[in-house]
């Protein structure tokens, strides 16, 4: 099995691919007005239009409403990125802090409310997971 994608469901695909594209550099692939992908190294972020729902069967996702899930991007220097997406964001869930698992972190939320982690490895621990 190979974890392929998250999708994200979203009432406005435009605003949060440009999101998406701000915080990681990456380009958006589009494919149609209602989806678009971030292909990055491990995983791609696709981000879907509430008329993509009916697809899957409607009423199975509702934007907005997610408070369990974390997208999380590894970064090689998180207080570098919090400097960089400083005036992106605006408010921060919480500033670049080092986790008690040897990871660097910073939290904000997207613009529909989903919580994003970018982090960095900083303990010879942390180093060594990422590295399997």
């Amino acid at each position: 099995m190979i974890f392929a994608s998250v999708r994200v469901i979203t009432s406005d695909v435009d605003r949060l691919t440009e999101f998406y594209q701000q915080v990681t550099g990456q380009p958006a692939q589009r494919y149609t007005g209602d989806f678009a992908e971030i292909v990055l190294p491990g995983a791609t972020l696709a981000i879907g239009s509430t008329a993509t729902v009916k697809l899957f069967g409607e009423g199975s996702a509702e934007p907005a409403a997610n408070r369990t899930a974390i997208i999380e991007f590894r970064v090689d220097d998180v207080d570098a990125e919090f400097a960089r997406l400083r005036d992106v964001i605006g408010a921060f869930v919480q500033e670049p802090t080092t986790m008690p698992w040897g990871n660097r972190s910073l939290l904000f939320r997207d613009p529909d409310g989903t919580l994003v982690n970018l982090f960095t490895p900083v303990s010879a621990e942390a180093i060594d997971r990422q590295q399997r």
